[in-house]
């Protein structure tokens, strides 16, 4: 039986002529996150770093985000070869990584994406929805070729360390997270601030010198403009929650006067 795989999100990075766009996934909903995958983005981010996705929810999302030309990617809650194997296992072609600081962490990344002797993924295609319960004829050998890994830069260790990071084989992509990078560099809060713009745009300049893709959050459409004419190979441009936080809020304001409504908090 062949396996109808989606180009990987490392290949999809290497024929696209623009960024492609994504968004989060982070409500844990298979209905929000079909919703989001038939939005037209070009990329689907299901977290399970910082969200209440289970591997359950996980893989239900997997399940309704293949019926949509979009990428799915999952990030994994930590640098874990556990975590990982089960999400590959789930049939996730595309993982982030969090958190990666050093080439040492990137290369443990792709080890546990890899099968014994290249990596340390261990072998469970006979159970798993990824090689279809064994249906699929040589998914061991070209599993590799199918899966992308990106490895999320957040720190100023991260910071000093992209090009060595970005040089690691295996590693597709680098995704920079502004958020714990400013709180790592004593600018928590402050996307920003000058001196966090100029880490992310460094991280841009060592990952692009190693021929390798490089993305960043920015839920800030002016920032998301500035990252884009500053390189990025990808962007993620909100998340579900916060696109329902903002536009519930819009929808009371437009609506209820706050004058009407004095016992209302104000978040």
């Amino acid at each position: 039986m062949p396996l109808r795989l989606d180009p990987s999100f490392r290949e999809q990075l290497s024929a696209s002529d623009r960024s492609l766009i994504g968004v989060w996934a982070c409500s844990g909903s298979p209905l929000v996150t079909e919703v989001a995958a038939g939005s037209g983005v070009d990329w689907l981010l299901i977290d399970m770093e910082h969200s209440a996705n289970t591997l359950e929810s996980t893989l239900l999302q997997l399940q309704v985000a293949a019926a949509y030309p979009v990428a799915p990617l999952v990030r994994v809650p930590w640098n874990d070869q556990v975590a990982i194997k089960q999400v590959l296992d789930l049939g996730a072609q595309n993982i982030i990584v969090p958190m990666v600081s050093s080439a040492d962490e990137a290369r443990a990344a792709v080890a546990a994406t890899r099968y014994p002797p290249e990596g340390v993924r261990g072998v469970g295609s006979a159970l798993a929805r990824s090689a279809r319960w064994n249906r699929v004829d040589g998914y061991l050998q070209e599993s590799a070729r199918h899966t992308s890994l990106t490895v999320q830069i957040e720190t100023a260790a991260g910071v000093d360390a992209a090009a060595e990071i970005a040089d690691v084989d295996g590693v597709d992509a680098v995704f920079v997270g502004p958020s714990d990078l400013s709180a790592s560099m004593g600018l928590l809060g402050q996307q920003t601030h000058p001196d966090l713009i100029a880490a992310v745009e460094k991280v841009f300049a060592a990952v692009k010198a190693a021929g390798k893709s490089v993305g960043v959050n920015a839920f800030d459409p002016v920032a998301a403009d500035a990252y884009i004419a500053a390189g990025a190979d990808f962007v993620a441009v909100g998340a579900d929650v916060a696109l329902l936080a903002r536009a519930t809020e819009a929808l009371a304001a437009r609506f209820i006067p706050a004058s009407d409504d004095p016992g209302r908090v104000s978040y």
